[in-house]
């Protein structure tokens, strides 16, 4: 079953729970099915490589893992974390606004 979830690729997060909390980020990719965000630069984890193609010398990699989506608020215009909501604007649009400062979010 998926969700609607108030975070898209693209927007930029704070996270406000675990061992990142209060760091913030970009979301690079979003799976809906497990409600996890991979997050630019955060919860780094190592990965053991084999030699392939892309990288002959095969090795420990450094990459992003998944954030659950609870764990991370969007980031508005002001840069304050909020909560999100939805409603009309006025050319009858559907549009995610900040519920902290009223504007809407891009």
């Amino acid at each position: 079953m998926q969700s609607k979830l108030h975070i898209k690729k693209g927007d930029t997060v704070k996270v406000i729970a675990g061992n990142e909390k209060g760091r913030q980020g970009k979301v690079l990719r979003i799976d809906r099915v497990k409600s996890r965000a991979i997050v630019e630069g955060l919860n780094l984890v190592s990965k053991h490589t084999k030699p392939n193609a892309a990288n002959p010398q095969g090795g420990i990699v450094k990459q992003e893992a998944g954030i659950h989506i609870s764990n991370l608020m969007v980031i508005d215009a002001k840069g304050n974390a909020t909560r999100t909501g939805k409603k009309l604007d006025d050319k009858n649009n559907l549009v995610r606004y900040s519920k902290k400062s009223g504007e809407v979010i891009k």
